[in-house]
């Protein structure tokens, strides 16, 4: 997988019909900071702030994972969330 494929799948999530679950949208907010910055590089927000926490988790989660590999899986989410809910 490649830096253009990723960054189509990127531009593809944008389009699809219905919006991803939350927990569907945290996987491919993590795997996309995983990419494109890497391992977590910010304190975790505070106890108010529960969509950042929950964003900084999904990121938090893939601390380790090569950037490669955040590219593969976030293809095969994009792919598998283009089947499921198609696009406009």
């Amino acid at each position: 997988m490649t830096q253009a494929e990723f960054d189509k799948a990127a531009e593809e999530v944008k389009n699809l019909k219905t919006q991803p679950s939350d927990q569907e949208l945290l996987d491919l907010y993590g795997h996309f900071k995983q990419v494109t910055v890497g391992d977590v590089n910010t304190e975790r927000p505070g106890m108010f702030d529960l969509k950042g926490k929950a964003k900084w988790d999904a990121w938090n989660k893939l601390k380790g994972m090569s950037k490669e590999d955040a590219i593969k899986v976030y293809i095969a989410k994009v792919n598998e969330l283009k089947e499921k809910y198609g696009m406009q």
